[in-house]
């Protein structure tokens, strides 16, 4: 049934993505609001609310599920409390959009989409923002044309400044690439069945014991080569770039040229520093996109499905870069609910 109010909106974790959102639905959201918010730092969770009228704030999730006007839930938690964060909106029926990673492996991720299945309907849709870019629809529909024919490699580069304390090799995988296994499965409509990941001499910019960059492979069950290259100590910028290259021709995203300046004999632009400056269109696209199916009630976007594929490829990825080589991905079979 449809909604004529705002819809009422926990958002549970208000960490930098937490408070990002937070802010997205209280000022550009439409039909939204920010009903409660949790986080286990009461302070930082005030501090979240501060000057959104009606926002009850609290430190356990439950809670704020329970809250006044909440009718559905915005999980930006760390990863490996979204189980249970996921497990209780089930329980209150709440439709949800779970930031990535749906749970940090695929043996949680396949409990949480046995408990969707159990419910009878889907509720989850997972926060894999870039298919919501512009660039990255573009080139979907493009795909789906058949125009250029069919796929038959995926280049993709993936680069960050730098990397924050405690960041780990396996998150390059777990972090990073994940994005790619996301697109990659969206963009060519095919599942990754193989992973794997070679590793350079290490970058003089990478901390010491992190082995950045690597480059990782992965194979398609529609016989498509997929290459990510992931760097994420670059030092320059943040740059995301795909290129597909099909049996009638190519087409290539990420290039950045929206805007070319010419002075002083040289030309150029500027590269964006962080994801959260070169998709912040795409966040708001897809937050607008799940407040307006869930006021029409109903869930569209990734599914608890894709969180799943993606939490099975990357733990073959983890393997395949602690020196197992190529490592098959091990999924159970679709089931009809998420065709």
């Amino acid at each position: 049934m449809a909604q004529r109010g705002p819809l009422g909106v926990a958002v549970i974790g208000t960490g930098k993505m937490g408070a990002d959102h937070v802010r997205r639905l209280h000022e550009v959201t439409n039909g939204a609001r920010v009903a409660a918010i949790a986080d286990v730092d009461a302070e930082r969770a005030k501090r979240a609310a501060d000057g959104i009228e009606g926002c009850s704030v609290h430190t356990d999730p439950v809670a704020a599920m329970r809250a006044d006007g909440v009718e559905a839930v915005l999980i930006a938690s760390p990863g490996p409390a979204h189980e249970a964060a996921l497990l209780a909106a089930f329980a209150h029926d709440l439709p949800v959009l779970c930031e990535k990673p749906l749970t940090p492996d695929a043996a949680s991720a396949l409990r949480v989409l046995e408990a969707e299945r159990r419910l009878g309907h889907r509720r989850v849709q997972v926060g894999f923002m870039r298919r919501y870019d512009t660039e990255y629809a573009r080139l979907k529909s493009l795909l789906d044309s058949g125009e250029l024919g069919r796929p038959l490699m995926l280049h993709n580069r993936h680069r960050n400044v730098s990397t924050p304390p405690g960041f780990t090799s396996a998150m390059l995988i777990s972090d990073s690439v994940v994005h790619e296994m996301d697109i990659t499965r969206w963009l060519l409509g095919q599942e990754i069945t193989a992973v794997t990941v070679l590793c350079p001499t290490p970058s003089g910019n990478a901390p010491e014991g992190l082995r950045d960059p690597q480059l990782v492979l992965f194979e398609t069950d529609g016989g498509a080569v997929v290459d990510v290259e992931i760097n994420v100590n670059c030092g320059f910028g943040y740059q995301v770039q795909a290129e597909v290259v099909c049996e009638r021709g190519t087409a290539r995203i990420g290039d950045g040229h929206a805007l070319v300046t010419t002075a002083a004999g040289r030309w150029g632009g500027a590269v964006a520093q962080d994801f959260v400056e070169r998709f912040e269109d795409a966040y708001d696209r897809q937050m607008q996109a799940w407040v307006d199916a869930t006021r029409r009630g109903e869930v569209t976007g990734p599914s608890a499905w894709d969180g799943y594929a993606t939490a099975a490829v990357c733990e073959a990825g983890v393997r395949a870069q602690t020196g197992g080589g190529r490592i098959a991905v091990e999924l159970v079979e679709r089931p009809d609910f998420y065709r």
